[in-house]
């Protein structure tokens, strides 16, 4: 896939990170909530000043996968207090990773991960870790071929629906 390329996303870029982000978002899970709870969900992450204020915080990084001039997928990384939970201050966190569903199985996913990887371990962390809805089992076998183990759950309200998240985590 040499017409792939990561880089990361810059506040020029907000327009194009909220339309992926509404996008592959809705099209991961609108087919396994309802429509209430999605749009809520939608109205609050996905918004221009709540995107803004991610993109703006020097503790976390968008990264677009741009495939043939075209952002197929984007991740999400967070260090410090930016991290969902403060139990791990040496590692990186994995917040985010979508594709377009258009994208998938091409590759672009492992090769998001992989940076992932390579960042957490250039810049001195000691784990990388996420959290994936208990709901999709394709995302936890990837990771888990990836090396990711389970060590715990969350909560994670989408919407007014109270979801379990398993935490995965990989020693870099």
């Amino acid at each position: 896939m040499e017409n792939l390329q990561i880089r990361r996303a810059t506040p020029e870029d907000l327009p194009e990170l909220m339309r992926i982000s509404r996008q592959t978002f809705h099209d991961s899970f609108a087919d396994f909530n309802t429509m209430e709870d999605m749009e809520l969900y939608l109205s609050q992450a996905f918004t221009t000043e709540q995107l803004g204020r991610e993109l703006s915080n020097p503790e976390s990084a968008f990264f677009f996968a741009v495939l043939d001039g075209t952002v197929a997928g984007y991740m999400k990384t967070n260090t410090g207090r930016a991290q969902s939970d403060e139990r791990f201050p040496e590692a990186l966190q994995l917040e985010r990773i979508y594709l377009s569903a258009s994208c998938q199985g091409k590759g672009i996913g492992q090769r998001l991960l992989d940076e992932a990887i390579r960042m957490a371990k250039e810049g001195g962390h000691d784990q990388l870790w996420l959290s994936v809805w208990e709901r999709n089992p394709g995302a936890i076998r990837f990771y888990g071929r990836n090396g990711f183990r389970a060590f715990d759950t969350c909560l994670f309200l989408l919407g007014k629906d109270e979801q379990t998240d398993v935490m995965m985590r990989v020693s870099v």
